[in-house]
């Protein structure tokens, strides 16, 4: 399959592309988050990740939702779990039952506090996403210990099987910076823990400009750190949700597009402009050699199905394929 810029540019390979979702609050939320779910699975999907509340607020409401990815679609569930208002036992205990519910993807993040609260407050004894990596990956060798294997050729003869490890262990990068960071450098320095730490795949948050994302690619590959690092993407289709994603990352948006959100009350043509930047936004990371794209859904499927029309991605690439056949 291929693609091709919102230009109407070059065609170049298809992409893996992804998703996040947050856990409905309500009934009718459920019934329509179901249906985006069915139509982003269409579009073949490498994995579609699930929030996760601080000390497992909404775990059993993600639970339900990773448990409906497993069971009626062939797409790869992502669960996020997060330090804030979690002990070491809880995490423990959390993760083996999403790895006994069949669920092999996470997202391992520091998290954040409520609002007003100490930075610090509520992280226990995990102390980082690099400590909640570790603790994934031992919960599955403890849960499958070390076996014996024949060896081809040599009957009776074995030796030890390795391990089976966690699908995908991904932990949040920061394009613009951590919050919290001193500097860029602290930012770089906190990927390569996690990936000595076993993280073997990067979300970026929300950023504005392609340059932010590949001056950080840049950066990080500079910095040691090897693991795939995938742009985190949202069409932004109204002036309010804009404000609120500013107020969330500390993050300017652009003049131009604040601008044209705000020149406009028409909601199909402030959609349009929503769907434009942040369409041109991924074929410019794309094009800088981004390894794939993740777009955050606010649970909607309209605007970002329209940003992969633009790019030309909407077509599955992996039609037909068994729901364990993984892309890199």
């Amino acid at each position: 399959m291929t693609g091709t810029a919102p230009d109407g540019g070059d065609c170049r390979p298809r992409p893996p592309i992804s998703f996040e979702l947050f856990p409905p609050r309500t009934d009718a939320a459920a019934l329509a988050l179901g249906s985006t779910i069915d139509r982003l699975a269409d579009t073949g999907p490498s994995f579609m990740s699930v929030t996760f509340g601080a000390g497992g607020s909404s775990r059993d409401r993600s639970l339900t939702v990773l448990r409906h990815m497993l069971e009626h679609t062939r797409v790869e569930p992502m669960a996020h779990l997060t330090c804030v208002g979690s002990s070491h036992a809880e995490a423990n205990r959390l993760v083996r039952e999403f790895l006994d519910a069949g669920i092999t993807s996470f997202l391992a993040l520091r998290g954040d506090p409520p609002a007003g609260a100490d930075p610090e407050a509520g992280l226990g004894d995990l102390q980082s996403a690099a400590e909640l990596v570790q603790l994934i990956h031992r919960v599955q060798e403890e849960r499958e210990p070390f076996g014996q294997a024949g060896i081809p050729g040599l009957p009776g003869a074995t030796s030890i099987r390795e391990r089976p490890r966690p699908e995908r262990v991904a932990v949040a990068a920061f394009p613009t910076g951590h919050p919290r960071s001193r500097d860029l450098e602290q930012d770089i320095d906190t990927l390569l823990a996690k990936e000595v730490a076993g993280a073997n795949l990067a979300l970026t948050q929300l950023f504005w400009g392609a340059d932010d994302y590949l001056g950080f690619i840049e950066r990080a590959r500079a910095g040691g750190v090897t693991m795939p690092i995938l742009p985190g993407i949202m069409p932004v289709t109204t002036p309010a949700r804009l404000a609120r994603l500013v107020e969330l990352t500390g993050v300017p948006a652009p003049s131009r597009l604040v601008r044209a959100l705000e020149a406009d009350a028409d909601p199909d043509r402030q959609f349009a402009t929503g769907v434009d930047h942040a369409a041109r936004l991924a074929a410019d990371v794309l094009d800088g050699g981004a390894p794939g794209l993740h777009l955050y859904t606010f649970n909607r499927h309209e605007a970002v199905l329209a940003v992969l029309d633009r790019l030309g991605l909407r077509t599955p690439a992996f039609a037909g394929i068994e729901r364990n056949t993984r892309t890199p």
